[in-house]
């Protein structure tokens, strides 16, 4: 009878321990994807792609930007497009992915130089991302930049 007990109980650790690396490669796809995701959004950004980035974000996404302008997905794609930019580099750094269920939190840092309406600058700062999952993919529902060194040092 012992020897059942025993049967049962590697069966159910068994199962257990596959479901864990089950849920575990799961969480390591998701976060590889997001971080490209991510990648892919910088793209967008620097080549002025309001179609791509219109793919990436939600309806309803809202944009708080370095000096607290709140943006809704229209004028976010606007801005993005707007011929006046021209943005010549944007790198993340140090990014990390918070995983809920249907819910993902992207932070990092970011690395972006280029020029805006003629003046040029040279943005290091900090990003979080709030991404959903719906319909079988991500979407960017909420974003928020925050500058820690601008054009003169700062």
């Amino acid at each position: 009878m012992k020897w059942r007990y025993s049967v049962a109980g590697f069966l159910l650790l068994a199962s257990s321990l596959a479901g864990a690396q089950l849920q575990a490669s799961k969480n390591a796809a998701d976060k590889s994807k997001l971080v490209a995701l991510e990648n892919a959004w910088n793209q967008a950004q620097l080549h002025r792609d309001g179609q791509a980035l219109d793919t990436l974000i939600s309806d309803d996404f809202v944009y708080t930007d370095t000096d607290g302008t709140v943006l809704k997905k229209a004028k976010f794609i606007e801005d993005i497009k707007d011929p006046s930019g021209q943005m010549t580099f944007l790198a993340n750094d140090n990014v990390d992915v918070f995983l809920y269920p249907g819910v993902a939190i992207v932070t990092g840092a970011y690395h972006a130089k280029g020029k805006w309406q003629g003046r040029a600058y040279d943005h290091y700062g900090r990003f979080t991302d709030t991404w959903i999952r719906a319909g079988g993919q991500w979407l960017c529902v909420a974003s928020h930049t925050n500058l820690m060194k601008g054009p003169a040092g700062n």
